[in-house]
């Protein structure tokens, strides 16, 4: 495991600061002394975490588009980063239908510019592009996949994302092969937790129909997905960000998802949604035609435990506590960084 005192006085660089798991990220980063920089569009949706999070003056937060690499590569020589966090993308997997080009756009060639100021500079020790647990080919099989197995997501958005994978490999093996710059890729799980109001995601789905007190619509009750606390991820990234900054060999892909016990289908997690939410919430099953996602998805961590001895700490029951604890203080109008702070705090504490 790590400490994470480890970033006191580093500067780290966020791509995506002003997203879901960014804003999240960047709290930890700033709770824990690090100097950091973000660039990122503005916030996605409004309401958004990064407004309510308290960050924005924590922080030098830049407002760019990744797609942008004279503006990207200003930020990065003003902030000159040790260390470098790419989660810059588009994300929704319906959305990628829609508009392809511009899924590619952002997700390939955004990291490819972010690769190219690492390249161009002499500061950068470690970086980590986090991608997804959909950047394999998905066989629909029912055990995990491994870091070893083939790269060719079936969607624009899943694709673009196995794209950004062999992206960041071809630079690591064209320009960081001496290992002057520890780089990684971390595959992570559908995430949930407090202060995502994205669209075409279960658990805002369900939060925003239990204030309106009406039924929460499920359009695929039957797909399995390894669900899993934001918290969970985060922590893995800046753990292994940190040991390949101390120690190269590090370097390489990780999957970061839960065990297996909590990969269930978005049935089940939203019965244990409604269950914890109020005995009045229901659901209702409204199958909704739309374009090809996978069905069966499940993520192989041993890499991550074997290498780093690490574990989840929070099952999905109590990932869903959690969730709903923000939520429900966000709603009474209540202190938001210190919620943040109290989970935060709480889940360090499982270092312990």
């Amino acid at each position: 495991m790590f400490d994470i005192g480890f970033y006191d006085g580093k500067r780290v660089f966020v791509t995506g600061h002003t997203g879901f798991k960014g804003s999240w990220l960047c709290r930890m980063l700033i709770n824990a002394g690090a100097i950091v920089t973000g660039y990122a569009l503005k916030p996605p949706t409004i309401p958004n975490l990064f407004t309510l999070c308290d960050v924005q003056n924590k922080m030098n937060s830049i407002i760019g588009d990744v797609r942008d690499l004279a503006s990207l590569k200003s930020a990065f020589e003003q902030s000159k980063p040790e260390i470098v966090f790419h989660l810059a993308a588009q994300p929704i997997v319906r959305d990628s239908y829609k508009d392809p080009r511009t899924t590619y756009d952002i997700n390939v060639m955004g990291t490819v510019n972010i690769l190219e100021c690492i390249r161009t500079s002499n500061y950068v020790k470690s970086f980590l592009n986090v991608t997804t647990d959909k950047v394999y080919q998905n066989n629909e099989w029912v055990w995990g996949y491994r870091e070893n197995e083939p790269l060719n997501g079936y969607d624009p958005y899943s694709n673009s994302k196995s794209c950004s994978e062999l992206v960041t490999h071809g630079y690591k093996s064209s320009f960081f092969s001496d290992g002057c710059v520890a780089i990684s890729t971390a595959r992570a799980g559908n995430v949930i937790g407090g202060g995502d109001f994205a669209n075409d995601r279960i658990i805002p789905d369900c939060i925003r129909a239990a204030e309106k007190r009406e039924s929460i619509i499920v359009r695929n009750p039957h797909s399995t997905r390894p669900y899993q606390h934001v918290l969970e991820p985060l922590y893995a990234y800046l753990m292994i960000a940190s040991n390949q900054y101390n120690v190269g060999k590090y370097a390489g892909s990780y999957n970061v998802g839960p065990d297996e016990s909590d990969c269930i289908t978005t049935g089940a997690l939203t019965n244990l949604f409604c269950k914890k939410w109020s005995e009045e919430q229901k659901w209702e099953n409204k199958f909704i035609d739309g374009p090809h996602e996978a069905n069966f998805l499940k993520l192989d961590c041993s890499k991550l435990k074997k290498t780093f001895g690490w574990h989840p700490r929070w099952d999905i029951s109590e990932a869903i506590n959690k969730t709903i604890e923000w939520t429900k203080v966000y709603f009474n109008k209540g202190d938001i960084p210190a919620i943040m702070d109290k989970q935060i705090a709480e889940y360090l504490a499982g270092e312990e």
